[in-house]
């Protein structure tokens, strides 16, 4: 007795969905940003983090996520922005990941959508680009009306690696 295989739409199927690419959209002033969605635990809001002094800037501080530490990283400090006075309290979007057995989480201004690219869209980071982004970078995709930058989530959370001054 033989089994049937799969149906010709199935094979269509997982053959496409391997030269996709899945990210969670984020925001960081008008840049629209790339996380790849297999590295993305959590999306939250959080008010309650603790600082930690003598900490790297970048380093917001801790929270406390259903029992677990994290560390908190502001993004926007991270890729070499200035943080503006309105986020500097009240509540803060994040994005949580994990890192070498680590929990992070990465504060950012705007959580967007979940959107599939086809890698054969995928480009090599721009000359021109910002050295701070082209060490936590690792391309763009050019969507219709803008760029769409994706971030390297192991330089990003490598705080050994320099970021602007």
């Amino acid at each position: 007795m033989t089994l049937p295989g799969p149906d010709k739409a199935q094979q269509a199927a997982s053959a496409g969905f391997g030269d996709s690419l899945d990210y969670v959209t984020i925001r960081i002033g008008e840049q629209l940003l790339g996380l790849p969605i297999g590295r993305v635990q959590d999306v939250f809001i959080t008010d309650r983090i603790t600082l930690v002094p003598r900490a790297p800037s970048e380093i917001v501080g801790l929270l406390n996520l259903r029992g677990r530490i994290v560390t908190a990283i502001c993004l926007r400090k991270r890729l070499g922005r200035t943080v503006p006075d309105a986020q500097r309290q009240g509540e803060l979007t994040a994005i949580g990941i994990d890192h070498r057995g680590e929990a992070y989480a990465l504060i950012v201004d705007a959580v967007g959508e979940v959107i599939r690219l086809d890698r054969s869209t995928f480009e090599p980071l721009p000359v021109h680009l910002d050295r701070v982004w082209t060490a936590l970078a690792t391309g763009v995709h050019r969507l219709a009306d803008e760029l769409l930058v994706i971030l390297d989530l192991d330089a990003v959370l490598d705080l050994d690696l320099p970021a602007a001054a």
